[in-house]
């Protein structure tokens, strides 16, 4: 056989052969095109018999169906033809079953392929191959080319092409093989007008060096990502709110993208049960010891043992208490694929929603601006569309080094952050990234890698020396205050007493990364101080970052971090949209709380600094009851939960009745005509005010009076604007804001305007005789506000 020195490949049992790398007219050869039948069961094609006619199940009707199929339908169907019902009859080669007939030609299926123990030796396996070939129509001159006696691997068949050199042999495979070659699976054809984009592993290798095997190429791949293409795609449903009659009603989706996007996983039995009979059996012996507590009681110091029950019964409520969370423990598991298939269709913008990031911090020489800096820059390089990522940093101290920090911080992230996302680095806060002892490069393929790291290792050592320099000079604060670059005093020199300042370093037009590419935006807030003011502390600065951020960016979602929690997970923000863009539940979900992690702590953990206990199973307790406590970092929040809305509530199924009980059988049930009697009338009286109401508006219009109803349209809009101001503030552009669920800005705002906007909103008497820190935002009056925040939103349904 002459391949011309290309690469031969293929199988017996799909009763096909590649010729790779071929002309035109050396194509896949395969069943289908020499019968042109396929299985009407499984769409398989129609392999041939050892006598070239096309198999046969049925021989009353000739119902198209491949050997698989058929012998499936004799050994676990009803043994019969699908078109015709006639019972099928067993075919040579193939297994027997049940009521099968007599037959004198029995096959020796148990020895059909044990040449050893009949004597058959190689030269029979090779004369058997020869009449395969010549009942199959291909030239026997290829055999019979062979030398006799050569020792040739059983792999190639008894065939070798003495046009290729020893060093670069192929491997030829025949196309049918006696009884193998029963099992056949349709190939697609390539269309030579498509212009082919090969990516192999090493595209300078030559194919020849391979040598010889059985893999299956690029043909047979084609057809399986094909079928599993045609697997996942799915048919528009009628009816289904998905789907719109827009460009979203054609676009492919996956069933995938509409499943849930999370999901809740017990605690396996096997664990809990256990625990759970620990907590029965301590309650039990909790009830005894008071038993006998009460019932003996110590006469000779009664205060004594009336205090002492007092006590012991105050610790043994709160333990139960402690033990109701871990009764019903769960965890979650979240489906990222599923969130990018359903919000980020290829070739269309994001629909993820927007998320505002705020970072908290006071006072840089307690809580070192290089901490700071690194949780900045692990927020600016997360996983998650750029223009949907704002980070806010509010300074309560007003202090010249923290800016100067977060100046130098915006500089660095140009480079850091395409670097992150190009290598796909984690954790990505550059300090912890490079001080771990880990592989650093596990699933890295890049050949520029190691350069690029090593030169940004250089950077930010550069970066921490800039930071280290700015942390010396501070410690100098000169007599007359500290100046800014064009001369003017530093407003913040007065900690307690200085204006509000606001400064957008990324996310302005022109501001890009190395690569030319956006960043997400970077702003700088300190809110007003002035004397005689109560700034309610870090309560107070979260409040001004919701106002801020309502003006200037308006995320429908907010994550609040402390200055030294950064973020070690880039898709975290993603984690987050799979409970609050579910569309299932994510309506109902109010915030979801991350748990945190802790670096540079005693190994063994001797002091529980890790909080295990209270993250991996108080927590887990309590989101198997209602949701677990907002714990005052690490929290990504519904912007509309923390405004005072109430959840969305759910319709009440109507009511069971029951014909069949007497009426006397329920103290309700005496009035049930009663009730329905003036449900009637109520329904007619509304109806009538409906009807009259159309009359009037009709009178109206007829007589050309509508000034009175539009009168009364303004004057209920202007009472709802002053409602609205009299609990958010007097910023219209802020109240505007609030009033949008998912988010958004004004149309037709310079950023001058909504700048100027800002600063007012995180003025000192903005909040008065208004509900921020009563029933919007972070609440006040507790040291723990955090605590009291979550409670207030579980109030609300969420």
């Amino acid at each position: 056989m002459n391949t011309g020195g290309r690469l031969i490949a293929g199988s017996h049992n799909r009763n096909e052969f590649v010729l790779i790398n071929a002309d035109e007219n050396a194509r896949i050869r395969s069943v289908q095109e020499l019968s042109g039948q396929t299985c009407q069961i499984c769409r398989d094609e129609i392999e041939l018999t050892v006598d070239g006619e096309p198999f046969v199940a049925c021989n009353e009707c000739a119902f198209p169906v491949c050997r698989p199929c058929y012998e499936y339908e004799r050994r676990e169907g009803n043994q019969a033809c699908p078109q015709c019902k006639t019972r099928y009859k067993r075919i040579k080669g193939s297994p027997r079953v049940e009521n099968d007939e007599e037959e004198d030609d029995i096959d020796d299926l148990d020895n059909e392929f044990d040449y050893g123990n009949n004597g058959i030796g190689f030269d029979q396996v090779s004369e058997g191959m020869s009449i395969s070939r010549r009942n199959s129509g291909f030239p026997q001159s290829d055999l019979d080319s062979a030398p006799p006696g050569s020792q040739i691997p059983l792999l190639t068949y008894g065939d070798e092409d003495i046009e290729i050199s020893s060093d670069r042999h192929a491997l030829i495979v025949p196309p049918s093989l006696g009884g193998h070659g029963n099992k056949v699976h349709p190939v697609s054809l390539s269309d030579p007008t498509i212009a082919a984009h090969p990516r192999p592993m090493v595209p300078q290798k030559d194919l020849a060096v391979y040598g010889y095997g059985s893999v299956a190429w690029k043909d047979r791949m084609e057809e399986w990502k094909r079928k599993q293409n045609e697997k996942l795609q799915v048919v528009k449903h009628e009816g289904d709110p998905d789907f719109e009659d827009g460009d979203d009603a054609d676009f492919p989706m996956m069933d995938e993208g509409r499943q849930p996007l999370s999901r809740k996983i017990p605690i396996k039995s096997s664990k809990i049960n256990p625990y759970r009979m620990l907590i029965v059996l301590r309650l039990v012996i909790l009830g005894l010891f008071f038993h006998y507590r009460i019932l003996h009681p110590v006469k000779d110091a009664y205060a004594l043992w009336l205090i002492s029950v007092i006590c012991e019964i105050w610790f043994a409520v709160s333990w139960v208490l402690d033990q109701f969370p871990k009764w019903y423990p769960i965890e979650r598991e979240t489906y990222l694929d599923r969130l990018s298939l359903r919000y980020e269709k290829e070739g269309k913008p994001s629909e993820l929603s927007a998320v505002d990031v705020f970072v908290s911090t006071v006072d840089p020489l307690k809580e070192p601006p290089l901490i700071t800096a690194n949780t900045v820059l692990s927020i600016l390089a997360v996983d998650y569309p750029v223009d949907r990522v704002a980070c806010y940093v509010s300074d309560d101290g007003a202090a010249m080094l923290t800016f100067e920090a977060l100046s130098e911080t915006a500089e660095f992230a140009r480079k850091w952050v395409p670097f992150c996302k190009k290598y796909c680095i984690e954790p990505r806060a550059p300090e912890w990234y490079f001080c771990h002892k880990m592989d650093y490069l596990k699933n890295k393929v890049h050949p520029a890698f190691v350069r690029e790291r090593r030169a940004m290792k250089r950077d930010y050592e550069e970066f921490k020396v800039k930071i280290n320099a700015l942390v010396a000079t501070a410690q100098k604060v000169p007599e007359d205050g500290w100046t800014m670059q064009d001369g003017t005093p530093w407003p913040g020199n007065s900690v307690r007493d200085h204006p509000g300042m606001i400064q957008v370093f990324l996310g302005s037009d022109g501001v890009r990364d190395v690569e030319n590419n956006e960043l997400p935006r970077l702003v700088y807030v300190s809110r007003e101080k002035r004397p005689g003011f109560d700034h309610h502390k870090k309560a107070g600065a979260m409040n001004s970052l919701i106002r801020v951020s309502g003006v200037l960016s308006n995320a429908p979602y907010l994550l609040n971090v402390d200055c030294d929690h950064y973020i070690n997970n880039s898709k975290a923000l993603r984690e987050a949209m799979c409970f609050m863009m579910d569309p299932q539940s994510g309506k109902k979900i109010c915030y979801v709380q991350f748990p945190q992690r802790f670096d540079g702590i005693d190994r063994h953990d001797r002091y529980s600094n890790r909080n295990v206990v209270f993250f991996d199973i108080n927590m887990k307790g309590l989101d198997g009851l209602q949701g677990p406590i907002y714990v005052g970092t690490g929290c990504v929040f519904r912007r509309q939960a923390l405004y005072g809305f109430d959840a969305p509530k759910k319709k009440k199924a109507p009511r069971k009745t029951c014909n069949c009980w007497p009426k006397w059988c329920f103290l309700c049930c005496g009035s049930r005509k009663n009730r329905k009697a003036k449900t009637v009338a109520a329904d007619k009286k509304k109806k009538n005010r409906e009807a009259s109401k159309q009359i009037h508006a009709l009178e109206n219009i007829e007589e050309g009076r509508i000034t009175k109803g539009s009168n009364n349209v303004e004057q209920s809009t202007e009472a709802m604007q002053l409602k609205l101001e009299k609990k958010f503030g007097q910023s219209p552009v802020f109240v505007a804001s609030a009033r949008m669920e998912n988010g958004g800005m004004a149309r037709n705002a310079s950023p001058a305007c909504l700048l100027k906007e800002a600063i007012q909103v995180i003025s000192c008497g903005y909040e008065d005789k208004t509900e921020w820190g009563k029933e919007i935002g972070w609440i006040y009056g507790s040291v723990t506000e955090d605590i009291l925040t979550g409670f207030k939103m579980h109030s609300h349904g969420g």
